[in-house]
């Protein structure tokens, strides 16, 4: 009798955990939505500035900055479809593997971006007679192809070790589109491990020299709104995306002991809010696109005043 009731009773606190833990991973997935929907509708008004003004749209730094915009749009996307889908989703085995795939490559190319973007500001204020030499749009296309092959090498790597550990029909195997199923060898996950601690440690020292560098040039010129203290703030933002990154390395051994909850939350602070971060760091407070904008909405908004006399 005892039994029976301490197992009714353990049922009912098992259901009621699974209870709560849908309820707050139902309320951060809304959340999560809410923030991409906000950061889409952002970032596309900077996109139709970029394409539509021919200045911005053949400076280096915005290329590196739409390239950055599109590759987060991408990752947020990708990363809230693997969210639903390994939920409920059974998919073939080669077209999780290719998601994830994109999925990581994105992941990784934004640090290489950040550092990218700091560089281009230190030579902008380092050294501004060399700046057009050094940063064109032509050479920004082959940096941004330079990022997009570090950035899938891993995966390169990945590929041919489990290729050579599973039959070919493993691949045609259906399963829930999550990385640890398509972790075979330990070696895989090891490669992985390096290969982002040693990318992100390398990006860290890149942004930690250039911001150093361009304070000290603001410092000389003993002025606080100077270019060169506005290129610090900008680099010393892109060190603090690249912090929130290093961050979401904790997220294997919080999701292990904590529920569905934690992934979300993990994916909402340390993946979203960096990458929310970047249409606010360029889209309010660089000039020429706060400018764009608002000579934008005026337009509309002229429009439709005409419209309705």
């Amino acid at each position: 009798m005892n039994s029976t009731v301490s197992l009714d009773n353990g049922s009912q606190m098992s259901s009621h955990n699974e209870m709560v833990s849908f309820i707050i991973t139902t309320v951060f997935f809304v959340l999560t939505m809410i923030c991409f929907c906000f950061f889409v509708y952002f970032i596309s008004i900077i996109l139709i500035v970029y394409f539509t003004t021919p200045q911005v749209r053949d400076n280096s730094r915005y290329v590196l900055f739409a390239h950055m915009l599109v590759n987060d749009t991408l990752y947020l996307f990708l990363g809230l479809f693997l969210a639903l889908a390994y939920q409920f989703l059974y998919m073939p085995v080669s077209i999780c593997y290719f998601i994830l795939t994109i999925t990581t490559a994105t992941f990784r190319v934004t640090p290489f971006n950040l550092a990218t973007m700091a560089l281009e500001r230190y030579i902008a204020i380092c050294y501004p007679l060399r700046y057009l030499m050094f940063c064109t749009v032509k050479r920004s296309y082959s940096v941004i192809a330079a990022m997009w092959l570090f950035g899938l090498l891993p995966n390169a790597v990945d590929l041919a070790i489990l290729s050579s550990s599973v039959e070919k029909s493993f691949f045609s195997q259906k399963l829930l589109c999550k990385q640890e199923g398509l972790i075979i060898q330990p070696l895989q996950d090891t490669i992985r491990s390096i290969y982002f601690i040693v990318s992100l440690i390398v990006v860290a020292l890149v942004i930690l020299f250039t911001y150093v560098k361009v304070m000290l040039i603001a410092r000389k010129s003993g002025s606080s709104s100077s270019s060169a203290s506005k290129a610090g703030k900008t680099v010393m933002l892109h060190g603090l995306q690249l912090l929130l990154s290093m961050v979401s390395l904790t997220s294997t051994i919080t999701e292990t002991y904590g529920g569905n909850y934690l992934a979300m939350l993990n994916f909402l602070i340390f993946m979203c809010v960096p990458r929310l971060l970047s249409p606010l760091i360029y889209g309010i407070r660089d000039e020429v696109f706060s400018k764009c904008i608002k000579k934008m909405y005026s337009t509309i908004s002229k429009a439709k005043t005409v419209q309705k006399i």
